[in-house]
């Protein structure tokens, strides 16, 4: 049997993933510098180049997402998977914390009471969490839906959303909320897809874009 995996070590298998994605999405690409770094990582972590013709930034996501990170922010996930993906060396290296609460008892038993689900459940649990915060949605579209309630009612600002909610059942019309709001800075993908892989490495790339900036300032 051959062994493809022989003397290459993942920095190299990255970089050579990452040369290929280049090669094949020639310029004009349809991001550009930091955009980019976070779209090449959407296709590496995915295999699909079609999340390109559905991602969507708003102007300022990745500046206040970066201001966020670098501030030691709190980031709230719907999902322990996509918690657990979040690299735990950055967010420690940044003094951010992932967090959770979908399995919080307190959660589930206002989600019993309120006949509600435990993603919407959570979300409230979170709220004072969120002002200036990251929320990150690869799951649940009831948890961007009942997050966008808590904005438009002022009752929480987030400094970035990431909202990758995934599936058939109102996945793509919560995004499309998501979009038509204004008031706080998202990165989505469109339609169907998502999920908590691609939702956890948009936060590992803009920690990473985070750390070089700091680093070039010390």
């Amino acid at each position: 049997m051959i062994n493809l995996g022989a003397g290459i070590n993942p920095e190299d298998i990255e970089k050579k993933s990452f040369a290929i994605i280049d090669s094949e999405v020639p310029e004009p690409r349809p991001f550009q510098n930091d955009e980019w770094k976070i779209a090449r990582r959407l296709v590496h972590t995915s295999a699909d180049f079609e999340l390109l013709s559905l991602l969507c930034f708003h102007p300022d996501a990745v500046t206040k997402g970066i201001e966020a990170l670098l501030s030691g922010c709190t980031i709230v996930t719907d999902t322990e998977m996509a918690r657990m993906g979040i690299t735990s060396g950055r967010m420690n290296r940044l003094s951010c914390h992932p967090e959770c609460f979908i399995n919080n008892e307190q959660v589930k038993e206002n989600a019993l009471a309120k006949k509600t689900t435990r993603a919407s459940a959570a979300l409230d649990y979170s709220l004072p969490y969120l002002d200036g915060g990251i929320y990150v949605v690869g799951n649940a579209p009831t948890a961007l839906i009942r997050l966008l309630q808590l904005v438009n009612e002022n009752k929480c600002r987030p400094a970035l959303i990431v909202g990758m909610p995934v599936g058939f059942v109102n996945a793509a019309e919560s995004k499309e909320l998501l979009i038509m709001q204004k008031d706080v800075p998202f990165i989505t993908i469109t339609g169907r897809k998502g999920g908590s892989a691609l939702a956890a490495c948009v936060v590992n790339q803009l920690a990473e874009l985070a750390l070089m900036k700091k680093e070039k300032k010390n």
